[in-house]
């Protein structure tokens, strides 16, 4: 089968188009021929520094890349009593930039009918992101005043539409062509960060979402209500490391000092329970996957290239014959 590998760190060059053997699934798991998947922030790690702290120093320890899939079951293992082939499922696959890939059964749920391959592939790690980030570490509830700072990226287009699920009062802030998306996807408020800060309004959040651009930690303490929280579950690639230092050190000091919370959240949890939250939301249409550019498996480079420029609206998605 044909699969993107990446043996080395560096640019999106990198990345190569390889002919390697069709995995094999184990008890848990099942083989899913890949219809679509989609690349997210995450996937672009073998582009910075960080990676050699978790990946492997020299080189990427696996070389496979990918984790959102789409597409039908095409063998399952002896232990596997949810799916059997031919089944559409969307989910979480490592190496899913694929022709076929493997999956846990239980990263895995069916696929809404009224959906698509390619916008179930949008769903999984962003959506999942957008999904704890409000709920788990923002303890979002109805009525608040929910800010979504970078609401038109691949979790921001998610996260905008679960906080209006939950019964949220949405301030959607993101550039200037991306109003009228953000207003669609039922943003109550929007803001056009090049024309306005949101953190020198005098609005006050109860919770903020940070998944794009950067302001300084004080900054976000000042937009937030007496016992607001914020949470940073992304942030431009030339502010990482300044953003992740300032959260992880001067959050917990600041949420001392008062009713507010100031943190992160980790790598988002692929777990199905989760999974089929998303998959309600699907299907009674409270959440619309936002796809931004398709492109083909031999298209991948130019892919991660437009994704690393920071400029998509919605998700960037890889389709498979």
């Amino acid at each position: 089968m044909k699969a993107i590998l990446c043996h080395k760190y560096g640019s999106p060059e990198v990345l190569q188009l390889e002919e390697i053997e069709k995995p094999i699934p184990e008890d848990n798991q099942v083989l899913v021929k890949v219809h679509a998947t989609s690349v997210n922030t995450a996937d672009l790690t073998f582009t910075g520094p960080l990676a050699r702290l978790f990946e492997g120093f020299r080189k990427p320890k696996d070389p496979r890349v990918g984790r959102d899939v789409a597409g039908r079951v095409e063998v399952v293992g002896k232990d596997v009593t949810q799916y059997k082939p031919g089944d559409e499922v969307l989910g979480v696959g490592p190496g899913s930039f694929a022709e076929y890939a493997v999956a846990r059964e239980k990263s895995l749920v069916l696929k809404p009918a009224n959906i698509s391959f390619e916008q179930a592939a949008a769903v999984p790690v962003a959506a999942i992101t957008g999904l704890q980030g409000l709920r788990d570490k923002g303890l979002i509830k109805p009525g608040q005043k929910v800010l979504i700072n970078g609401a038109s990226g691949g979790v921001g287009t998610f996260a905008v539409q679960i906080a209006k699920a939950f019964g949220a009062e949405v301030t959607a802030v993101c550039s200037t062509k991306n109003l009228d998306q953000a207003r669609a996807m039922g943003a109550d408020h929007v803001i056009d960060y090049s024309r306005e800060d949101f953190t020198f309004n005098g609005q006050k959040y109860d919770l903020i979402l940070a998944v794009n651009g950067y302001h300084p930690l004080l900054e976000y303490k000042r937009a937030l209500s007496p016992q607001g929280i914020y949470i940073m579950a992304g942030v431009s690639h030339n502010h990482l490391l300044p953003a992740l230092l300032q959260t992880a050190f001067l959050g917990p000091l600041l949420s001392r000092s008062g009713g507010q919370k100031l943190g992160f959240m980790g790598i988002a949890k692929i777990n199905q329970p989760d999974l089929l939250v998303l998959k309600e939301y699907l299907e009674t249409g409270k959440i619309v996957p936002m796809i931004d550019r398709r492109y083909p498996l031999s298209e991948t480079i130019e892919a991660f290239k437009y994704l690393a420029e920071g400029h998509a609206r919605g998700k960037v998605v890889i389709t498979l014959e």
